[in-house]
């Protein structure tokens, strides 16, 4: 037989109306009977079609406050009939029960009716059963029947429609199927995510389930051969304001720079400069433009094409001193105009508007043949969690200092060693395969750009297996070391700070971040 059908008949029945008419007006053009519901009969009518109610079709009534209205074996016996079976052909005649041949469905707004807030019995009564079970039942039986899911798909229909007079070939309706079955996916994980949300004391999850229907597609990936898309609601989370699109990379620094910057967002004005996921430079003073400078100081070269984040408006003053630098990205909470009138004098710079939006409570990434996940680090140590288990103890002002550099550790990737002062980056050693090797790097490069270490405060992500770290940042000039402690070297390290005179104080938190 033809793998090509011709649309004699369909059912239309959606939530959201707009977009109907041109179809309503080609489907009358070709002669298709067209069946409906409710509202959207009412809506079809207004638009001159002549419809039939599904009512007329099953004789019974919308009921249960229109609960049930297309859930009948003279609907979905229409839907699902096999045209070329003969035992299907003989069954339609024996309950007159007329072929359907496109289904048209609009789902009702779950995901917005959850967003806006509502009561939990608004939510439940925009889970649709009956839309779902006619796009199921459609896309099913696709090698005859054409199923359109949502409103986003009225354009393809459209234009399928007028492409061949109202033919559409297997192929067509694979792919509309295809389409069909992604949008019933992500409406039930959507659902199970709610449900989730509103269960005390939830088991893991034995499956991931993931739905994100918004993808942006990237001028390439990591690399320029690579491809590369973004699924998620960008604009939830970052207004771009100026400059060229996103790139794969800008993403991956913008991610780390956001992440990092939730940890001061609470804090005096604060400034960091991030260049390849790790801060180059990150300070916090009694004014942005001071936070910026201190920042810059403390890895000018690295900063160079970095991507910038502020937890305060930008003002002009701030602005003025950020125009003199190449950067890729500057984010912000938001930008007094005249700064913004500034920063868009760089034609590609982007700039990004930090909106009040919460991140992800776990993070998943690719390993293998499948996916790691994990509850996101949301530990912040305060001087509370702190213990001193040296003889020598360190002041409000190192602790501080100390608590300043574990954030920083806890977002640069491992092994890493991280000094810090007056609440400033002075350097930091990143990615090393030995945390020995972390310090060294940290303490040449800090050397290298003129930078003391003397009196300041050493974090590490996580223990010192060996006493050597707290050896060598001694001779460097650090005074004050925090880490999470749990080495069964422990009382060896404890032992070389009380002979050099180092305050130590263990947290019982690792912040590895590989």
């Amino acid at each position: 037989m033809s793998q090509y059908r011709k649309i004699s008949s369909a059912l239309i029945s959606v939530f959201h109306k707009d977009g109907l008419a041109p179809i309503v007006e080609e489907l009358t053009r070709l002669g298709v009977t067209i069946y409906s519901t409710g509202g959207t009969q009412k809506h079809l009518e207004n638009l001159g079609a002549v419809v039939i109610p599904v009512e007329s079709l099953t004789d019974y009534p919308s009921i249960l406050g229109g609960r049930v209205k297309t859930l009948h074996p003279k609907v979905f016996g229409g839907i699902l009939a096999r045209r070329d079976l003969e035992e299907d052909q003989v069954q339609m005649t024996e309950y007159d029960i007329p072929y359907i041949d496109l289904v048209i469905v609009d789902l009702y707004p779950f995901e917005e009716t959850v967003a806006s807030g509502a009561e939990a019995e608004a939510i439940v009564e925009k889970i649709d059963i009956g839309g779902i079970a006619l796009i199921r039942g459609a896309a099913k039986n696709h090698q005859d029947v054409v199923i359109v899911p949502s409103m986003d798909d009225y354009g393809t229909l459209l234009e399928m429609l007028r492409a061949n007079d109202g033919k559409t070939s297997l192929e067509e309706r694979r792919s509309l199927a295809a389409r069909a079955f992604r949008t019933s996916s992500h409406y039930d994980t959507m659902i199970e995510q709610y449900m989730l949300s509103t269960t005390e004391n939830s088991k893991p999850l034995d499956t991931l389930n993931i739905s994100v229907p918004e993808v942006k597609t990237l001028r390439y990936g990591e690399n320029p051969h690579q491809a590369g898309r973004f699924f998620g609601g960008l604009e939830e989370m970052l207004k771009q304001l100026h400059g060229k699109e996103l790139s794969y990379n800008n993403l991956l620094d913008v991610d780390a720079a956001v992440s990092l910057m939730e940890e001061f967002k609470n804090d005096k004005p604060t400034f960091a400069i991030m260049k390849h996921n790790n801060a180059c430079g990150l300070a916090t003073r009694d004014t942005l433009a001071e936070a910026y400078s201190r920042a810059l100081e403390g890895d000018p070269v690295s900063a160079f094409g970095g991507v910038l984040i502020s937890n305060r408006t930008i003002n002009l003053a701030t602005a003025e001193k950020i125009h003199t630098l190449f950067c890729e990205v500057v984010i912000a909470p938001s930008y007094d105009e005249d700064a913004l009138d500034i920063l868009q004098g760089k034609k590609n710079r982007i700039l990004l508007e930090r909106q009040d939006l919460a991140l992800p409570t776990s993070t998943v990434r690719t390993a293998l043949n499948g996916f790691l996940v994990q509850e996101r680090d949301n530990t912040i140590e305060t001087a509370a969690d702190l213990t001193c288990v040296t003889k020598a103890t360190s002041d409000k002002s190192a602790v501080k200092d100390m608590i300043f550099a574990m954030k920083l550790a806890k977002h640069t990737k491992s092994n890493t060693i991280v000094f810090a002062k007056d609440g400033q980056l002075i350097a930091s050693g990143t990615g090393q395969t030995s945390r020995v090797d972390a310090l060294k790097q940290a303490i040449e490069k800090a050397s290298g750009l003129g930078l003391s270490l003397q009196g300041s405060s050493m974090a590490s992500d996580a223990f010192f297996p060996f006493p050597d770290c707290v050896a060598i940042a001694a001779e460097a000039g650090v005074k004050h070391v925090i880490q999470p402690g749990g080495s069964i070297n422990d009382q060896k390290s404890i032992d070389t700070c009380n002979s050099l005179g180092l305050a130590m104080h263990t947290t019982g938190v690792r912040h590895f971040r590989h």
